[in-house]
């Protein structure tokens, strides 16, 4: 168990994360190399990336350098996720070229007690070796997860929109409460399910909540409790479409394509709304609402997930990017 201590300081100063840490997300999704759990959620990825990884000739990269260094297990490096990620792929990568080297060894000590480093690995406090692992690293990431990146944005920027009507409905305390079936908010202590047993105090710094697509479970946080306090946590996951169904790319209005009202719903749904909102916004009553809202579901445009004592609903990719290609001006 995991057990994170917030002040009032804390709460004031937790933040969620606008975009997809890239290196996280590279870690989780080696992660889900190594496990069966949840592949149903992952169905998509998992039949496209085993023949990217061949087409690339990385397969044998991924076995010797990749998966070694990112056990699933209790612990692996922190300097494989540096806070500078968040400024995307090219920071993070260069945060760890630049990782002292005293440091990368301490790590690298810290996997061979914990789970067992590759013999290799103490080669990563020379800066060819990691060179190597870096570029492994982006050709990975440019491989497996940035086709699939838009997806991934647009369940992050969903996960935001929840976050944010949390803190609206129910104060600063909103942001930390169901968060998932592994964390559970017991004021003044977020709770997670955790590999082993451990307190970490924020003492005024807050944290930063990173939702993951690739994250599978329990989250994860740095073993170092000096840096910064980051959360990586699961996004929930539902069955989705990934191809736009009939003609509903062809450019074609809206309207045309769905029905005035059902269009009315869904672009109300373009920032988040619940059931009653969609209702106003689209001058109908609620139930009425609500069924447009599940034939929006049905065509793969939109997820729902239950809010507190309401119904939230955000846009898939697909339902974006059918909003996109039929908004008028520049793109």
């Amino acid at each position: 168990m995991l057990r994170i201590h917030f002040t009032d300081a804390d709460l004031v100063r937790t933040r969620v994360a606008a975009v997809p840490d890239p290196l996280w997300e590279i870690c989780a999704s080696l992660h889900r190399f190594q496990s069966r759990h949840g592949r149903w959620a992952y169905a998509d990825w998992y039949r496209t990336a085993g023949a990217r990884l061949n087409t690339a000739d990385l397969t044998r990269t991924l076995r010797t350098l990749l998966l070694p260094l990112v056990p699933r297990a209790t612990y692996f490096p922190d300097f494989l996720t540096p806070p500078e990620a968040a400024e995307g792929l090219d920071a993070g990568l260069e945060a760890i070229l630049a990782t002292p080297r005293h440091r990368v060894l301490d790590e690298v000590g810290a996997l061979a007690r914990t789970s067992g480093a590759p013999a290799w690995a103490l080669r990563l406090g020379a800066g060819d070796m990691r060179k190597e692992l870096v570029q492994a690293m982006r050709t990975y990431y440019d491989t497996v997860i940035a086709p699939h990146s838009e997806h991934i944005q647009a369940r992050v920027e969903a996960e935001r929109s929840a976050r944010a009507r949390a803190v609206l409905d129910r104060g600063v305390d909103g942001i930390v409460q169901n968060l998932g079936p592994s964390l559970r908010w017991q004021r003044p202590v977020l709770h997670a399910a955790y590999p082993e047993d451990r307190d970490l105090y924020l003492n005024g710094r807050g944290i930063l909540l990173v939702p993951s697509y690739f994250c599978w479970g329990n989250p994860v946080t740095f073993s170092d409790t000096a840096l910064d306090p980051v959360l990586f946590y699961s996004l929930s996951h539902e069955p989705h479409h990934t191809t736009l169904p009939g003609d509903l790319s062809s450019g074609a209005s809206l309207a045309a394509l769905l029905g005035r009202t059902r269009a009315a719903v869904l672009r109300g749904v373009a920032t988040g709304a619940t059931t009653g909102e969609l209702a106003r916004a689209a001058g109908v009553s609620a139930s009425s609402a609500s069924q447009h809202a599940t034939a929006l579901r049905d065509a793969g445009l939109i997820v729902s997930h239950r809010h507190a004592a309401s119904v939230l609903h955000t846009l898939t990719p697909l339902g974006a990017a059918l909003l996109r290609a039929n908004t008028p001006g520049p793109r």
